[in-house]
Order: C-alpha cells, then sequence, then structure tokens
C-alpha cells in the first residue's frame, strides 16, 4: 500500500451527513470531503482513511486568501448552509466539470446565507435578466434547479425562479472563473441591450422565437470577445453598412452602449455582426 493510500484524514467539522472539514496529515492543512453519509455520526477528532470508498469529492484551497475567507465564512455562516453548498457545488464538478474557481467555495455559501435570510423575512428576489440567463447559461440553469430542490429539501423554503437564475449565475462563475459580479454585469448588458432594441423599434421582441435566442447568443459571445479584446473579421461589413443602414445603426448605439459600460472599444465587424443579428430578428 502506497504512502498516499495510508494516509488518513482527522475530522475537524461535520457540515452534515454528506460534508465533512478535515485535516490532511501532512501539510496540516483543511480540506473537504463530499461522499453519501461521511458525516453521519462522525465527531470532531474522528478519522476517515484517504481511501474511504464513500469519498467522492475532495476540495482543497490552494490560495492563502480563499483560505483565509473560508474561515470567515465557517464562523459566520451557518455550518448547514456551508454543507448544503458544498454539496452543490460537489454536484457542478461532478455534472459539469471538476476544474473549478475555488472561490465558489466562499461566495456561494455567503450567497445562499443571504437568500435564506431574505427568503424568511419576505423579502422578494427580485431578477430583472432571468430570462437571459435561462437561454444565455441553459446548462447552468438546470443545474440550479436541482441545486434549488436541495436548498429547499434542507431549510424547508421554496426557492422562486429568479433566485434560480441567480444560483446559476454564482455556477457559471465557477465553471468559467468569471467573477459573480461579472457574470450579473454581462446578464445585465444583454438585458439592457435588448431593451433598447425594443424602445428604439417600438417592437416587443417575442422572447420564444429561435431568432431572439440567436440574437441574445450572439450578444453574449460579442460581449465576451469585446471584454477580452478579441478581433473578430467581417467580410460582409461593406455590403451590410449600404444594404440595411438603419439596423447598422441601431447596433452602433448598442455598441455605444457595451463601450460605456465595459469601458472599451468595439471594432466595425462586431457591429456589423449586431447589425446582421438585429435585422434578421426585426424581419419576423
Amino acid at each position: 500500500m502506497s504512502r498516499e493510500q495510508e494516509k488518513v484524514y482527522t475530522i475537524t467539522r461535520v457540515l452534515n451527513h454528506n460534508v465533512v472539514l478535515v485535516e490532511e496529515p501532512d501539510s496540516h492543512q483543511e480540506i473537504v470531503l463530499f461522499g453519501k453519509g461521511i458525516g453521519f455520526s462522525a465527531k470532531p477528532g474522528n478519522t476517515i482513511p484517504a481511501q474511504d470508498p464513500r469519498v467522492e469529492k475532495r476540495f482543497r484551497l490552494e490560495s492563502e486568501s480563499h483560505q483565509k475567507q473560508y474561515q470567515t465564512i465557517l464562523s459566520q455562516v451557518d455550518p448547514a448552509v456551508v454543507g448544503i453548498a458544498e454539496e452543490i457545488i460537489a454536484l457542478i464538478a461532478i455534472e459539469i466539470t471538476p476544474k473549478l474557481n475555488e472561490h465558489v467555495h466562499v461566495a456561494l455559501p455567503d450567497h445562499i446565507q443571504f437568500a435564506i435570510y431574505r427568503l424568511r423575512n419576505g423579502m422578494e428576489i427580485v431578477n430583472p435578466f432571468l430570462f437571459e440567463v435561462q437561454t444565455l447559461y441553459a446548462k447552468e440553469y438546470a443545474l440550479a434547479k436541482r441545486a434549488a430542490d436541495m436548498i429547499k429539501k434542507a431549510f424547508s423554503l421554496d426557492i422562486p425562479e429568479s433566485e434560480i437564475g441567480f444560483l446559476a449565475l454564482h455556477i457559471h462563475s465557477a465553471i468559467s472563473y468569471l467573477p459573480v459580479n461579472k457574470a450579473v454585469q454581462f446578464a445585465n448588458i444583454i438585458s439592457e441591450l435588448v431593451s433598447i432594441v425594443e424602445q428604439r423599434t417600438g417592437q416587443t421582441i417575442e422572447r420564444s422565437t429561435v431568432d431572439y435566442v440567436r440574437l441574445i447568443t450572439h450578444l453574449r459571445f460579442a460581449v465576451e470577445r469585446i471584454r477580452q479584446k478579441k478581433s473578430i473579421q467581417n467580410p460582409l461589413l461593406d455590403r451590410v453598412k449600404t444594404t440595411i443602414p438603419d439596423a447598422y445603426e441601431l447596433a452602433s448605439e448598442l455598441a455605444d452602449y457595451i463601450s460605456t459600460r465595459l469601458e472599451v472599444t468595439v471594432p466595425e465587424d462586431e457591429i456589423g455582426y449586431m447589425a446582421m443579428h438585429v435585422y434578421r430578428l426585426l424581419q419576423q
């Protein structure tokens, strides 16, 4: 048996039946273990072999700042909330990717604790860009619905769709390594861009159409390219300017909005593509 196989963890805290915090014998670093029933009847000081078949996921915070923030979370947030957050993180790792932004271990329990507080106190959770989140991050939203069911079961609370949307943004942040506030900003920008199109054209855009989905999907990737300053070539740019000038003018206004919000310059090639999508949408 190898040294790694012989390793034994010491439990430092039991968060729930499925999540425990343990200390590694070599580094004395605290790590998270997730597995069905791993915390049942367990107590601090008990040991768990590294090769315990119940261990499904191990999470270690490498960043010193995240380690300190996590200790703060452990001292300020209900252990049951931290436990359910770690179960959700394990679900993300299993269902989408094990390569997660470790800040999710800090951000998600903090968010869930505040959401529970608001719901228990009858405070409405408003998500003005819910539809955009559902459309742009469908995979994350589907997983967020499962996470909401876990929270509902653990805390006897009905979780509204608006909160599921915010959980989806936290999931997206974890898998994309994009800070949650940036994910919220991008969803908000997409929502505002659609509102500008509706205001300037006097038309209410039907959210269920394929062309609408194409439009906001294109806007999402356009915003991400613009933020990352990635170039894109549009061989139809000159034709777009001359054949659909109204759509190009509206796309230029969208570009001005993006430029202001992200403090970047929007290339003409991107404006041309936005014009094409706007034109297609308005022809419906």
